[in-house]
């Protein structure tokens, strides 16, 4: 009860903002509906921090509404109808009815049990976070912390470990580190990568590829990842002597072999992986690569949801449609639709508050220098999404620094969305940043307390890696 009047007050103080904003004269070289959308602005953040990312996106999207510029069908157009929304639905489709099968976890245990991890325990833990890497590229995060939190229920097992030992804790910390950081490496079935994208193409009218951007978020991932380990090694300092007899192999022994349904989903799966990045790397030697590019993003996965429904072993298909559609996150694309049109509200020329903010921003930029100011921004992201939301993170921040970007010299605004994309994935160091650190935590191996130690210690060099090393990168192919 007392719940549902705290919102109900919140929802007034928005609209007694948006309706402030609407009434009052106009500041300095802003129009009235500038001014009007600033105000709808900093209401709907205000609830998606306060409140969440339920009915607080449907609100943004309703304010908006307001603006005599815009229409609602245009707004449906550019945010439930953007096509970034329906890549999502689709891909979400075809990762759950790869995660209906053992192939993941098969995955999992298959590196954990090479030759490689059997030779020390820093191997070991580098072929697991490698594992990790590899599998939540093109994965949801989320299922993946899952999967490997039953996994290390069963390594704790074998080892004797108890909660409060370093090393159980290093292994859940790492885990849920390495998982927001794979997030970040595609934007193959991750939100948040693919909002800021969408933002960039809403803004200039251009794509940033899927090769362009893993470019620059692999090798930045590889070498975030090295930097965890790194301080885990020689400030955690746990004792890894355990690890020496763990026996992975029975792990192994526990898979059941792949059968049809496994062997045909992940093929399937793989496929519509290919589509999406091969046409790309074919385009100057098969004219067909060129062909498949222009049915955009959204074909391969409705070309693969459609196969996993229509092909049946024993007498099922390999995705129940009703099933997968569950499966999506549907408050997070509803928050990401109402960002969508947001963000292009914001960039609309009639509206003229973008020219506003570049007025604005625009000295300080100068001031200190193109690198300068990417690093500083990539810092603010950093700080903003491992204190809040990610979701609001990205929202914001590409909302507001995209526009300045285009019109600043010495600033590539492409190479800037890639990194805006990536920042606000790396999202692990306090539980309000991502679930997944809740469900480390939760399990008890780890604590808020060491999550926000070390997460905050990981995230120094990841903001310069991302900054000085992936911005340069992603420039060099936008």
């Amino acid at each position: 009860m007392l719940k549902r009047y705290q919102e109900m007050l919140k929802f007034f103080i928005a609209a007694a903002v948006v309706l402030v904003f609407g009434v009052v004269p106009p500041f300095a070289g802003l129009s009235e509906s500038a001014m009007l959308l600033l105000g709808i602005f900093i209401g709907s953040v205000f609830l998606w921090i306060s409140v969440g990312i339920s009915w607080p996106s449907l609100f943004c999207l309703l304010a908006l509404s307001l603006l005599p510029e815009l229409s609602m069908n245009g707004l449906v157009s550019s945010s439930i109808g953007n096509p970034a929304i329906s890549f999502l639905i689709f891909t979400f489709c075809c990762s759950y009815a790869l995660n209906q099968t053992l192939f993941t976890r098969r995955c999992a245990i298959w590196f954990l049990s090479s030759r490689l991890a059997k030779k020390g325990p820093w191997q070991f833990l580098i072929l697991y976070f490698f594992s990790i890497l590899l599998l939540g590229s093109c994965m949801s995060t989320t299922v993946i912390v899952v999967l490997y939190l039953t996994i290390n229920e069963e390594i704790f097992a074998v080892l004797g470990l108890r909660k409060g030992d370093r090393f159980a804790a290093l292994l859940t910390m790492g885990l849920v580190i390495t998982a927001s950081i794979s997030g970040a490496m595609t934007p193959i079935a991750h939100v948040f990568p693919l909002m800021a994208l969408s933002n960039y193409q809403a803004i200039t009218g251009e794509t940033i590829s899927y090769i362009s951007y893993m470019a620059a978020g692999i090798p930045a991932a590889l070498l975030s990842v090295a930097a965890m380990l790194l301080i885990f090694r020689f400030i955690l300092r746990p004792d890894t002597m355990a690890i020496r007899v763990i026996d992975t192999d029975a792990l192994k022994k526990s898979l059941r072999p792949a059968d049809k349904k496994e062997r045909i989903t992940a093929t399937v799966f793989f496929l519509v992986v290919a589509l999406w990045v091969l046409p790309e790397l074919l385009k100057g030697i098969l004219p067909a690569a060129a062909w498949i590019s222009s049915f955009g993003t959204v074909m391969p996965p409705l070309l693969g949801a459609m196969a996993l429904c229509i092909i049946r072993v024993d007498d099922k298909p390999l995705l129940s449609l009703a099933e997968g559609v569950k499966s999506v996150p549907w408050l997070s694309l509803f928050m990401a639709a109402s960002a969508l049109a947001l963000g292009s509200a914001m960039t609309n020329p009639d509206i003229g508050l973008s020219d506003f903010i570049k007025a604005q921003l625009g000295p300080l930029s100068a001031a200190v220098g193109g690198m300068a100011f990417v690093l500083l921004l990539t810092a603010i992201t950093a700080l903003m999404t491992n204190v809040g939301s990610n979701m609001v993170t990205v929202t914001i921040v590409s909302t507001v620094a995209l526009p300045v970007a285009c019109a600043l010299e010495g600033v590539n605004a492409g190479a800037l969305a890639v990194v805006i994309s990536m920042m606000s994935t790396y999202a692990y160091a306090t539980p309000p940043a991502m679930t997944t650190v809740v469900l480390g935590t939760g399990s008890g191996w780890t604590t808020n307390a060491q999550m926000a130690r070390y997460g905050f210690l990981i995230l120094i060099p990841c903001i310069l890696i991302v900054a000085l090393i992936a911005y340069p990168i992603a420039a060099q192919f936008l």
